[in-house]
């Protein structure tokens, strides 16, 4: 992954969560732990017990993350988990987040690990889903709907 956050300094404050996540392959599930970038408003209100899909979050620097050209993953993280997709960009975004509410920071601090989260699994998060429109999904409207009376 080639891409380097180029507006963020190495010392610039992010939350980074353990999602589980689900493959749909062949109509079944396969979970996935997904390392995440948590926005300041998203971390605000899983910290209040809403229900989230995230195992733990630790705070780190983005020099910690971003090494030159490269993404490294912290060491907290086990080997299995795989980055989100656009992670540099979604990592720079959250980032930001934290620079307009700096008090956010002081939730986490940094290499603090966090897991007393409401972790739940009931609304699975489904990296693969598409959408299939079938006829049976049209509403049926009234016979007098597009006519003049």
């Amino acid at each position: 992954m080639p891409i380097s956050p180029t507006s963020l300094a190495s010392d610039d404050y992010c939350v980074l969560g353990l999602a589980t996540c689900f493959l749909r392959e062949d109509g079944d599930f396969h979970a996935v732990d997904i390392i995440e970038p948590i926005p300041s408003a998203a971390l605000e209100a899983i910290l209040k017990q809403v229900p989230t899909s995230y195992q733990w979050a630790i705070a780190v620097r983005a020099g910690e993350v971003f090494q030159g050209e490269e993404i490294k993953k912290p060491a907290i993280f086990d080997q299995s988990a795989q980055f989100c997709d656009d992670f540099a960009e979604r990592f720079t975004a959250a980032a930001r987040t934290y620079q307009v509410r700096p008090q956010a920071k002081e939730h986490l601090a940094i290499g603090e690990k966090w897991d007393k989260f409401n972790f739940s699994l009931e609304k699975k998060r489904i990296l693969n889903d598409s959408k299939v429109v079938k006829a049976e999904d049209n509403v049926k409207q009234h016979s007098h709907t597009h006519q003049r009376l």
